[in-house]
């Protein structure tokens, strides 16, 4: 809801993914933020190449407002998806499908791609495979420290996420305050539009 969508790939030897077991790695959201942090160092000191992307919230309420049909949040995801990989060009990609269907998803990643290659797609795949564990701490510990660099202007603004109570009320709070949204904010996210339709009643 607040902050930006960060999508992250890592590519590694075949060989390297022990390292990884070692490391722990496993689905972000289920480690804590200094875990994290640790897990972070870690695979950033294997061998690897590694790509991040930052979507602004701009962009993501251009897609999700004016986008058509398949061609909204979960399109900007698999074609963002595709700039990881076209970065790493890796022989393989592990990718954790948020769409409900995996096989267009990984179609969605192919269109965005002057390129072929095996495209694994999975719901879930950050607790199957290591390397998708692996992404999706890189990307967490990122997002974790742009809601920081914000915390530092705007206060608590809390996770930035719908599920975070102080993040619903600092939502309610620059609304009511009449001033126009932070960009930080995703205007097209279901939360936010609600309460801004509420405060329009």
């Amino acid at each position: 809801m607040l902050g930006p969508l960060v999508v992250a790939g890592i590519s590694i030897e075949e060989d390297k993914i022990d390292e990884l077991k070692r490391l722990g790695v496993r689905d972000s959201k289920s480690l804590t933020p200094s875990r994290r942090e640790a897990l972070n160092r870690g695979i950033r000191e294997i061998e690897a190449e590694i790509a991040l992307v930052k979507i602004q919230p701009s962009k993501i309420d251009k897609m999700v407002l004016r986008g058509e049909k398949y061609r909204r949040l979960n399109y900007l995801e698999a074609r963002t998806m595709a700039e990881v990989i076209a970065e790493l060009r890796p022989d393989i990609a592990f990718v954790d499908s948020c769409d409900v269907s995996c096989d267009r998803f990984r179609r969605q990643i192919l269109e965005g791609l002057e390129f072929s290659l095996p495209i694994i797609s999975e719901h879930k795949a950050d607790k199957t495979y290591p390397i998708v564990s692996a992404a999706s701490i890189l990307a967490k510990v990122e997002r974790d420290r742009c809601i920081r660099s914000i915390r530092r202007r705007w206060g608590d603004i809390g996770s930035g996420y719908p599920s975070d109570r102080k993040t619903v009320v600092f939502l309610n709070n620059s609304i009511n305050s009449g001033a126009n949204l932070p960009r930080f904010v995703r205007k097209s996210w279901r939360t936010v539009r609600r309460i801004l339709e509420t405060e329009q009643i």
